[in-house]
């Protein structure tokens, strides 16, 4: 599938850190903040994969920075920005991590910059699927719907497609299936990547098949499909925290944490890089703006690499309020 191929073969390319296409003149990078590249952290999701293609441009080209991206899931990723093997993760959900993200805070070793973007959560069911059963609106219904998402390895139960195996949010679906008493009707099935994720979601859609689905948002799956977001308890935090937390003895529902993504760094690379950071404190991408580049990436079949680019040449008015009048001019000049 050609979701899975960029990124298969992008992930493959970035692990073995080699100069982008767009890399900036060596000559040039004496005029970097630090003397060695600027290390991202590469998750292996759509937003978070342009969003480091976005920010590796511009510090390329407008600061004068080499760079390079090191591949990882969330938590190894934060456990890395917190030693210093990477500097800057382009896209933190701290409801998501919560436990996990205060610590590192409280550690004095990592900063949260910015405010990236705002970020959603949910199970998810497509609209034909509330209309053949109009009685589902709730996550709490599915109780009597089991047989209608009946896992094909174990038709006696029914089956939600969650995270992907490894991801931080399979600790939230998990809690949260538990706190629902769903855990002896129904299987969390954990793909083996985004890509295997979401080409079950869209397989079954266009089937017209019948399916229950973690998914979040921005996405250009989202925004792509009718879908309805079945309901959840009205949020409460402290049922929150205890659900993002693995060792969560008695979890009890609550609605998914909207999240104010933010940008995370290494508190030491802040403090050797302060224009490099005041970069990273202005990054902001519009709603409509994050929505269309994910949609181009999906309508193309491109890779996140053009996407980046797509961004940049569509919305200089975005990303120039991030940098200073010459920074932009740079960059601007290499687009």
């Amino acid at each position: 599938m050609r979701v899975a191929r960029f990124l298969l073969s992008f992930l493959a390319a970035l692990a073995t850190a080699a100069p982008l296409a767009w890399a900036a003149p060596a000559a040039a990078a004496s005029q970097c903040e630090v003397d060695r590249p600027v290390r991202f952290s590469g998750l292996n999701w759509e937003s978070n994969l342009v969003l480091a293609g976005i920010e590796r441009f511009i510090v390329e080209h407008g600061y004068a920075c080499e760079t390079s991206v090191e591949i990882g899931e969330t938590l190894a990723m934060l456990a890395a920005l917190q030693r210093g093997d990477v500097d800057v993760t382009p896209e933190v959900w701290p409801g998501q991590i919560e436990v996990a993200w205060d610590k590192a805070l409280k550690s004095g070793k990592v900063l949260a910059a910015g405010h990236v973007f705002d970020a959603g959560e949910g199970w998810y069911i497509p609209r034909y699927t509330a209309e053949r059963h109009p009685d589902l609106k709730s996550a709490a219904d599915l109780a009597r719907y089991a047989k209608v998402f009946a896992d094909p390895e174990d038709p006696a139960r029914g089956r939600i497609y969650g995270c992907p195996a490894g991801w931080a949010c399979g600790t939230l679906n998990t809690n949260l299936l538990k706190a629902l008493r769903l855990e002896g009707q129904y299987s969390m099935f954990a793909p083996g990547s985004g890509a295997a994720q979401k080409a079950a979601i869209v397989s079954a859609y266009k089937r017209k098949r019948d399916i229950v689905f973690y998914y979040w948002t921005p996405t250009a799956l989202v925004g792509s499909l009718d879908l309805v977001k079945l309901q959840l308890p009205k949020f409460d935090q402290a049922a929150y925290t205890c659900m993002t937390d693995p060792k969560c003895e008695n979890p009890v529902p609550t609605e998914f944490r909207p999240n104010k993504v933010v940008t995370g760094l290494n508190a030491e690379f802040a403090r050797q890089a302060p224009r490099l950071q005041a970069f990273f404190e202005k990054l902001s991408v519009p709603g409509p703006a994050i929505d269309d580049t994910l949609g181009w990436l999906e309508n193309q079949g491109a890779e996140p690499e053009g996407a980046a680019l797509h961004f940049l040449r569509k919305y200089p008015d975005v990303w120039r309020q991030w940098v200073p009048a010459e920074v932009a001019d740079k960059v601007q000049a290499k687009l």
